[in-house]
């Protein structure tokens, strides 16, 4: 098979799809891996390290997708891109589709089969391929907002690990999945006053049992959202259904409620966000402010962090990549459930029910699609 791996376009996007390691695993199993050129260079990988590995580089985002049968990517194709693709053409990838009607909407036009990183689910529910960059973006979400806190940057002036004598800051984390647990793994470490809200009781009783009296854990529900957030000088959020759209929880009326110079992150921006005030941002220009509130919601936030991101993603990605080019994309779905979960679009079906529901299209279960 051909694996075609472009430059990431999106602004201040600087991780690339693959790294050497992967390259050298697909071309020892007889595959032709395209690289375009300087498409590892934001990640600090070289044409020369790809070339060493076993890559072909080629000089265009053009000449990826023209020959590759396989794309395999960090983040969703752009407008750009669009024109490059091509009837039958596998797009392996982040796609979030439930907030994307037009990209979704071209997938279908283009008769693409998309697979998305964020679904490929395991029995147990997790999401292997998801997870890492959640991890990275827990993790963010707190040395982003202390960041966001201090004055010069029109935040509260709030520390939030505080010091002898002084409140420490509050922090509330709506959700308690990966991005809430590493997020409350940093903030509790900073020393701040920590609250996580989840739906799951089984999921506090986890929390609880991890982090003890270092937290407070609250069944979610709009009066101890509300209570929170207003209370909070740091509000994350980390809600997520996997493949939808994420549930608005953070109205703008409790916007209007919390305190001047108050800071949120939106890590569910890239599935629609979990606040009603919330819209995409970039790291260009990554914050906006709603009634003296600090909102920041940048989309791809691991992408400020691509070595660590790259390297953590393409851990997780390879072994779909290589079963998909060793097997061809039918037979592996067909053996593997947790990878047929993650076909979002196959030509012109929808075929993830949740990502079908959101968007308001018919549902087509891949397995009857591949029968027919």
């Amino acid at each position: 098979m051909i694996i075609g791996v472009p430059k990431e376009i999106k602004t201040e996007e600087y991780r690339v799809g693959i790294v050497p390691a992967g390259v050298r695993l697909l071309a020892a199993s007889g595959h032709r891996v395209l690289i375009e050129k300087g498409a590892g260079e934001g990640a600090g990988i070289s044409d020369r390290e790809f070339k060493a590995a076993g890559a072909h580089l080629v000089s265009s985002a053009a000449e990826v997708y023209g020959e590759a049968e396989l794309v395999m990517k960090v983040k969703e194709p752009l407008p750009p891109e669009y024109d490059l693709l091509r009837p039958g053409l596998i797009v392996y990838t982040y796609l979030h589709l439930a907030p994307a009607p037009e990209l979704a909407a071209v997938l279908l036009e283009k008769e693409i089969i998309g697979i998305a990183y964020e679904t490929i689910q395991l029995p147990d529910g997790s999401l292997p391929l998801l997870t890492p960059m959640s991890e990275i973006a827990g993790r963010m979400a707190v040395q982003v907002g202390a960041h966001y806190l201090e004055k010069t940057q029109g935040g509260r002036g709030v520390l939030l690990g505080g010091v002898p004598g002084v409140y420490r800051g509050q922090v509330t984390i709506l959700g308690g999945g990966v991005v809430g647990i590493n997020a409350a793994k940093i903030a509790v470490g900073m020393g701040a006053m920590v609250t996580i809200l989840d739906i799951d009781q089984a999921r506090l009783m986890a929390l609880d049992d991890i982090f003890g009296s270092a937290i407070t854990t609250l069944i979610s529900n709009p009066d101890t959202i509300e209570r929170s957030v207003r209370e909070s000088h740091l509000v994350i959020g980390a809600v997520l259904v996997p493949g939808g759209r994420a549930p608005s929880l953070v109205s703008g009326e409790m916007i209007a409620q919390m305190k001047p110079g108050t800071v949120i992150v939106d890590v569910a921006v890239d599935q629609g966000g979990c606040c009603e005030t919330c819209q995409p941002t970039t790291h260009d220009q990554p914050v906006f402010t709603v009634d003296n509130v600090i909102h920041y919601c940048v989309a791809n936030m691991p992408g400020a962090v691509p070595r660590t991101a790259t390297f953590a993603l393409t851990n997780v990605t390879i072994s779909y990549a290589l079963k998909i080019a060793n097997q061809g994309l039918e037979t592996a779905v067909a053996s593997d459930p947790t990878l047929a979960k993650g076909i979002n679009i196959y030509r012109s079906h929808v075929t993830h029910e949740t990502v079908a529901r959101d968007l308001g299209y018919s549902y087509q279960p891949l397995e009857q699609i591949l029968k027919g």
